[in-house]
C-alpha cells in the first residue's frame, strides 16, 4: 500500500467519485484510508446509564483500490504511478 497518512488523494470509484481529501488515517491491515470529510456515515448510539441516545456522524474507511494520489502537476488528477 502506498498510500500514507497525510497524502493528498482522490476518489475514482464509489459516490464520492471526483472528490479530493487528505488522508487522516491509513489502515493497511485491512488496506483501506479514512479521508478528511468524505464518505461520512451516521450511527445510532444508544443510551445508557444517565446519557441520552444520539447520532453519531464520522468518516468511513474506503478501499484503497477507489482512491489514488492527486498529482499536483495536473492540478489534482489520478497519477498514473499510485493506481499500481
Amino acid at each position: 500500500m502506498n498510500i500514507k497518512k497525510g497524502d493528498n488523494v482522490i476518489v475514482i470509484a464509489g459516490k464520492e467519485k471526483g472528490k479530493t481529501a487528505k488522508v487522516v488515517k491509513a489502515i493497511p491491515s485491512l488496506n483501506k484510508v479514512v479521508l478528511e470529510g468524505l464518505n461520512m456515515v451516521k450511527k445510532h448510539k444508544r443510551a445508557s446509564g444517565n446519557q441520552k441516545g444520539q447520532l453519531v456522524e464520522f468518516a468511513a474507511p474506503i478501499h484503497v483500490s477507489n482512491v489514488s494520489l492527486a498529482d499536483k502537476v495536473k492540478k489534482g488528477r489520478a497519477t498514473k504511478k499510485a493506481t499500481k
